[in-house]
């Protein structure tokens, strides 16, 4: 178990953006000391690490995040129920309500990808209109990273 100093050290995170994801109800200390003192283990400091990624390769807002989040705590507790049971109706149940659970973030992701893609879209047209007002002065750009675009 760490201190909060050290959690947020391990997650690439401040203390105050530990603090206040736990303030928001995003991640919640493993237990306190006999002082009051927070404590993270493995897990929490993941589940921060998991709120991060989704901030940066997701491009999610807390809101957004929470739903993830959610959404993966059902699909935890549904996957423990799998595993205690082995009644073939109550393992339907479980895959339904985990299909069910599931559906509503994979139609939220895939809106913010076509959205993303729109966004490309409209980058690689305003690349493609500067080559050709480039070319029209008889000059061209140098290629930055990928030039897919051309």
């Amino acid at each position: 178990m760490w201190r909060i100093g050290e959690a947020a050290q391990r997650a690439g995170v401040s203390e105050r953006t530990l603090r206040y994801y736990e303030e928001i109800g995003l991640v919640a200390p493993a237990s306190h000391s006999p002082g009051g003192n927070r404590r993270y283990g493995d897990a929490e400091v993941a589940r921060v690490l998991r709120i991060r990624e989704l901030q940066e390769l997701m491009g999610f807002n807390l809101d957004e995040i929470r739903a993830v989040l959610c959404t993966e705590d059902r699909l935890e507790t549904l996957r423990s129920r799998w595993w205690a049971s082995d009644d073939p109706g109550q393992r339907r149940e479980i895959l339904e309500e985990g299909i069910a659970a599931t559906l509503p973030l994979r139609d939220r992701v895939a809106q913010k990808r076509t959205r993303l893609s729109e966004f490309l879209d409209e980058l690689d047209r305003k690349i493609a209109r500067y080559d050709e007002l480039l070319s029209e002065l008889g000059a061209t750009h140098a290629p930055v990273g990928d030039d897919t675009h051309v």
